[in-house]
């Protein structure tokens, strides 16, 4: 028999001194889930439970993930975006609330439009915004790529997961000489974080998720900003632009679309209260 009372204090005691208390509840409940089949009440009452040996020791090792600041979704293997679950490991960033957010964007805008749009996802990681988009417009035709090919293998298994057809190419955004025409909507959450930017940023990120995903130049911060812009401006039919920016060069960003000749643009705040989107047409 385990008690859950003391499986419970001796991962606080070990988690503390990393990690908020909130945080630790919240680790604490995923991983005795997850990985001990327990449920809610069970986790309420403390009770005693039989538990099998290998699932400690599984839980064990998860605890001491944490301790190496390692991001819960890594251990998990999987996390939540727009209600739906992906699967993540260390070839993709985690999908952010922020992310989130773009995608609501573009269904509020598209909420009435009846036609039958073409979306491209500019580096798409994990696969999370265009099979959000996919659940929601289902008549809308995707495609995404990305530079990884270990980051579109998982995408793949997102789509399949989550019962959506999605058309995944590997490219290089900064060698591309073209985007396919016909496309409505492009949308984009490219690297924005300037090396210098690092020390604001939480250990577990930097030692764990993709530097590729996430970090750019701080010589030239908006270069795939610049070249969004650039194959966008060139298209036939100019698409509607959504991208997610750097809260720190919003004003630098949205003179960039202008500069190709965009003339309708609109930055919008995330729900901290920074600039984190922009819409160019």
């Amino acid at each position: 028999m385990t008690d859950l009372k003391k499986l419970k204090q001796d991962f606080f005691k070990a988690l503390q001194p990393i990690y908020e208390g909130g945080e630790i509840s919240n680790f604490f409940k995923w991983l005795a889930e997850d990985l001990l089949d327990l449920k809610t009440h069970d986790l309420l009452l403390e009770s005693e439970a039989n538990l099998d040996s290998k699932k400690l020791v599984e839980f064990k090792k998860a605890q001491s993930r944490l301790e190496a600041q390692e991001p819960i979704h890594y251990i998990l293997g999987y996390t939540e975006f727009f209600g739906l679950r992906f699967r993540v490991n260390t070839s993709v960033l985690i999908p952010r609330p922020e992310t989130e957010e773009l995608v609501e964007w573009i269904l509020e805008d598209q909420k009435f439009s009846k036609s039958q749009l073409s979306i491209l996802d500019l580096g798409t990681g994990s696969g999370c915004i265009p099979i959000a988009l996919a659940k929601h417009l289902p008549q809308a035709k995707l495609k995404a790529l990305d530079i990884s090919s270990e980051a579109l293998k998982l995408a793949e298994l997102n789509s399949e997961d989550n019962n959506t057809k999605i058309e995944y190419t590997q490219a290089d955004l900064l060698t591309l000489k073209h985007l396919p025409e016909e496309i409505d909507i492009v949308v984009s959450n490219p690297p924005y974080v300037k090396f210098n930017e690092q020390a604001q940023m939480q250990d577990n990120v930097l030692k764990n998720e993709p530097h590729l995903a996430l970090f750019v130049k701080d010589s030239d911060p908006l270069i795939f900003y610049r070249r969004i812009a650039e194959l966008t401006s060139k298209m036939r039919k100019r698409p509607l632009v959504y991208v997610e920016i750097n809260q720190n060069l919003a004003e630098e960003t949205r003179q960039l679309f202008k500069s190709f000749g965009f003339q309708s643009l609109e930055l919008r705040k995330d729900f901290r209260g920074n600039y984190r989107m922009l819409k160019a047409y």
